[in-house]
C-alpha cells in the first residue's frame, strides 16, 4: 500500500470531525437541516485550516456522489476559457445527486477576465449548481463576488489546540510525545493543520523507540536545540552580555532558523515572567511544556538575582518585526542583547 500523509489519513470525514471551526459548521449544518441551502459559499483562511476538507464534508452531506462534484485548481485553470467551459457544464443536470458541487480551490489566483465570465453564472446559476470556493486571500477576491456568496472565516487554531492534535495524533500511530516536542511543533505548525501534521511526520520518523522526546523532535525538525535558547535566556536573565552574544554566535554556527530561534527565546521569557508573576498559571505551564523544561523557567523565575524583566522582552518582540529585513539574520538578536544587557 502507498504511504499516506498523517494529514490525508486524518483529513476530517464528517462534521463532528472537524475542531475549532463552529462559527462555520454549525450554519452549515443548520442550513441542510432547514433544507435552505444556498447557491454559492466562499471559505477563506490561512492555509492548512481545512478548507477544502468542510467543502467536500459539506458536498457529501448534501447528498453529493463523487460523478457530481467538481475539484477545481484555479491556480492552474484560471483563465477565461477555463471558466467558460465549467460554466457550459453547470446547465446539465446531475447524473445522481440533488446538486452538482464546484469546489473552486485557491479561487482569488482567477484572472480578471475569468471573474467577469463567471460573475453571471454566480448570480443566477440553475437550481442544480452549488458553487463553494476557497481562497487564503479573501482581499483578491473582487466584492462582487464576495456580495453573491455566503462568506465563512475560519479561524487559526491555538497553539494548545494544535500540540492537543499532534498528541492525539501521535497516540493513534502508536506513539506517545513529550509535552515539549508536541508544544513545539505546534509552534513550528505556524496556525496550520497540515504544517503541524507534516513536522510529526518527520518526527515520527526519526523516533528510536515509541516516545517521541524533544530532542529527537528538534533533530528531525531542524528547530534550535532547547540548549541554545536556555542559555541565550540565562545569560540575559544574569546580565551576561558575552554568553548571550556567544549563544547567538553558536546558534548561527548551528544554521538555526534565527526567526524560530527568536520566537522561542520569546515564548520563553514570556513563561519565565508569567511563572514569576502569576503564580496561579504555574500549573498549567507545567502542563503545556512538561516537568524538565519547567524546572528550568521555574529556576529562572525565583532567582533573586534575575534581571529579566517585561522591559527586555519588550526589546526583543521588537528584534522580532526586524528581524524579516535584516541582511544579517542574528544581527537583531545581537543589538537587542546589546540593548537589554548594556542598555545601549
Amino acid at each position: 500500500m502507498a504511504h499516506q500523509s498523517l494529514y490525508r489519513k486524518y483529513r476530517p470525514y464528517t462534521f463532528k470531525d472537524v475542531a475549532g471551526q463552529d462559527q462555520v459548521i454549525v450554519p452549515l449544518q443548520a442550513q441542510i437541516e432547514g433544507k435552505s441551502v444556498g447557491h454559492a459559499y466562499l471559505f477563506a483562511g490561512s492555509r492548512g485550516l481545512g478548507k477544502t476538507s468542510i467543502a467536500r464534508i459539506f458536498a457529501r452531506e448534501l447528498g453529493t456522489q463523487d460523478s457530481d462534484l467538481y475539484e477545481i485548481d484555479a491556480a492552474s485553470n484560471n483563465s477565461v476559457d477555463d471558466i467558460r467551459a465549467l460554466t457550459e457544464n453547470v446547465y446539465t443536470l446531475p447524473f445522481a445527486s440533488p446538486y452538482k458541487v464546484y469546489i473552486l480551490d485557491e479561487a482569488h489566483m482567477l484572472s480578471k477576465g475569468a471573474w467577469n465570465a463567471f460573475l453571471k453564472t454566480l448570480e443566477e446559476p440553475p437550481a442544480h449548481a452549488l458553487f463553494i470556493l476557497a481562497t487564503t486571500e479573501l482581499d483578491k477576491v473582487p466584492e462582487t463576488v464576495q456580495s453573491r456568496c455566503q462568506v465563512f472565516q475560519l479561524r487559526k487554531p491555538t497553539r494548545s489546540g494544535l500540540a492537543s492534535l499532534v498528541t492525539d495524533i501521535a497516540k493513534k500511530e502508536g506513539y506517545s510525545i513529550e509535552p515539549a516536542a508536541a508544544d513545539l511543533l505546534s509552534l513550528m505548525g505556524d496556525g496550520s493543520y497540515r504544517d503541524a501534521l507534516s513536522m510529526l511526520e518527520k518526527a515520527l520518523a526519526s523516533a528510536t523507540g515509541k516516545k517521541l522526546t524533544l530532542e529527537e523532535t528538534e533533530q528531525a525538525t531542524g528547530a534550535p536545540k532547547h540548549s541554545l535558547v536556555y542559555a541565550l535566556v540565562l545569560a540575559l536573565s544574569s546580565g551576561n552580555t558575552e554568553g548571550a552574544l556567544t549563544s547567538i554566535s553558536k546558534a548561527a554556527a548551528a544554521e538555526v532558523n534565527m526567526n524560530l530561534y527568536l520566537t522561542l527565546i520569546l515564548e520563553r521569557m514570556r513563561l519565565i515572567l508569567l511563572t514569576r508573576h502569576a503564580s496561579d498559571m504555574r500549573t498549567q505551564i507545567k502542563e503545556e511544556v512538561g516537568a524538565e523544561e519547567y524546572a528550568d523557567i521555574e529556576k529562572i523565575a525565583s532567582s533573586k538575582e534575575s534581571v529579566l524583566t517585561h522591559q527586555t522582552l519588550r526589546i526583543f518582540i521588537d528584534a522580532a518585526a526586524r528581524i524579516r529585513f535584516s541582511p544579517i539574520p542574528q544581527l537583531p538578536l545581537e543589538l537587542a542583547v546589546l540593548e537589554a544587557t548594556t542598555g545601549s
